[in-house]
């Protein structure tokens, strides 16, 4: 089965992919290992534990890719603030929307509830093929580009082939992209709980001596007493955490959190998840390419991972449809290239800081922790500086592809 572009990965990243070239006059087929089927959705359904921080430049590709109405008509949740406070001192920062002339920072977004948009606004066009069950054996290169040898013995070739098929990726696997890695040492737990404020639609964030606790504000049904937790824990804490009952968990997390929202009086079933870097050394080679967590994986500490991959999808999609313009075969070393200067120093750069942040922020030297409460005290005092921090969550910084742009 030949196909002109096989995406491997039907997920957030993959799927923008697929959406964004729906109309390229190539034939594409996305695969995945999993089910493609799109779950039913009420709104008196519970969260989902895992959900995603979007950016305004992740709401615009989604919107010009077809998949934000799906959203916005099963739960988003937006925010308009931040506020990032020091547990072990007094340094704390108030972001806002409104300092920046913008409505919202961002919403908070169950991760079934983007990929479930995304393949309903796939399926309504039928220009993509799906292949749900696809699970990926081999990998080998051929003149024509790359053949893929499925579970099941089915055979698809390409001259190029995305992965975007997650941390584990079997692309990346198989076919022999090296990358650098590491463990945080760290687990995070989530879930989502209910407290007895409202949560006034801020992102929370505590930096505690264990790692960070973040509560992004949820909406059901109109109750904005929800929010998504993102505990940031050692291994062995994360295990002591994760036995507790539920009253024995709700009064720890109350007190990480400092009651900022009052008591948690409801908490879902719990996720741990460990936590490990990992950057690609390069996203492609002739007929390959790889994006979002198949080529950078980053601590959750500023929710920006579903947005960097966003942004790859959208680059490499520019990058690609300039290419049928000119005439250029898609698995082009050139043409891939460019791509690939174009992401990786952003996504890089987003990585050191997120890393210097946590090493930051996980110092125990006193100088390191006066060090740390002077900075936020420093740029809550500069509007300036809390402008640019702004924008840089709104995503409208940088190299933006065209999807982006607003």
């Amino acid at each position: 089965m030949q196909a002109d572009l096989i995406i491997v990965g039907a997920g957030m990243v993959g799927s923008t992919l697929a959406s964004a070239l729906q109309d390229a006059g190539l034939t594409i087929k996305l695969i995945d290992a999993g089910p493609l089927d799109v779950q039913p959705f009420a709104l008196t359904d519970p969260f989902e534990p895992r959900v995603s921080a979007l950016s305004a430049a992740s709401q615009r590709i989604l919107e010009r890719v077809g998949a934000w109405p799906g959203i916005t008509n099963r739960r988003a949740s937006p925010y308009t603030d931040m506020r990032v406070w020091d547990g072990s001192g007094t340094g704390q920062i108030h972001f806002s929307a409104a300092s920046v002339h913008a409505e919202v920072l961002g919403h908070i977004v169950e991760n079934r509830v983007v990929q479930d948009a995304l393949l309903d606004a796939l399926r309504s066009r039928g220009s993509v093929e799906l292949i749900a069950g696809a699970r990926l054996e081999q990998l080998q290169q051929n003149e024509a580009g790359w053949s893929l040898t499925l579970a099941d013995g089915k055979q698809l070739s390409a001259s190029l082939v995305v992965a975007a098929d997650g941390a584990n990726s079997a692309v990346r696997r198989l076919a022999g992209f090296e990358t650098r890695e590491w463990d945080y040492l760290h687990h995070a737990i989530v879930t989502s709980v209910r407290c007895v404020e409202p949560n006034q639609r801020t992102a929370w964030q505590r930096f505690t001596d264990d790692g960070p606790l973040a509560f992004l504000p949820l909406l059901r049904q109109d109750d904005p007493h929800w929010c998504s937790i993102v505990w940031s824990v050692t291994e062995g804490e994360a295990q002591r955490l994760m036995a507790l009952d539920d009253e024995a968990f709700r009064q720890a997390l109350g007190r990480a959190f400092e009651y900022r929202l009052g008591e948690v009086l409801e908490a879902d079933p719990r996720l741990c998840i460990p936590l490990r870097q990992r950057h690609a050394k390069r996203y492609v080679q002739p007929g390959l390419a790889l994006i979002g967590d198949a080529a950078h994986t980053i601590h959750p500490l500023a929710g920006q991972g579903v947005n960097l991959g966003l942004l790859d999808a959208a680059v490499l999609a520019e990058v690609l449809l300039a290419a049928i313009a000119r005439g250029a075969p898609l698995g082009d070393s050139r043409v891939l290239g460019r791509f690939e200067r174009r992401r990786m120093p952003h996504n890089l750069t987003m990585m050191a800081a997120m890393e210097g942040f946590e090493r930051l922020f996980q110092a125990d030297p006193l100088p390191l922790r006066w060090l740390r409460n002077a900075g936020l005290k420093g740029i809550q005092a500069l509007p300036e500086a809390k402008a640019l921090f702004v924008r840089q969550a709104l995503g409208l910084s940088g190299d933006l592809p065209d999807l982006a742009r607003f």
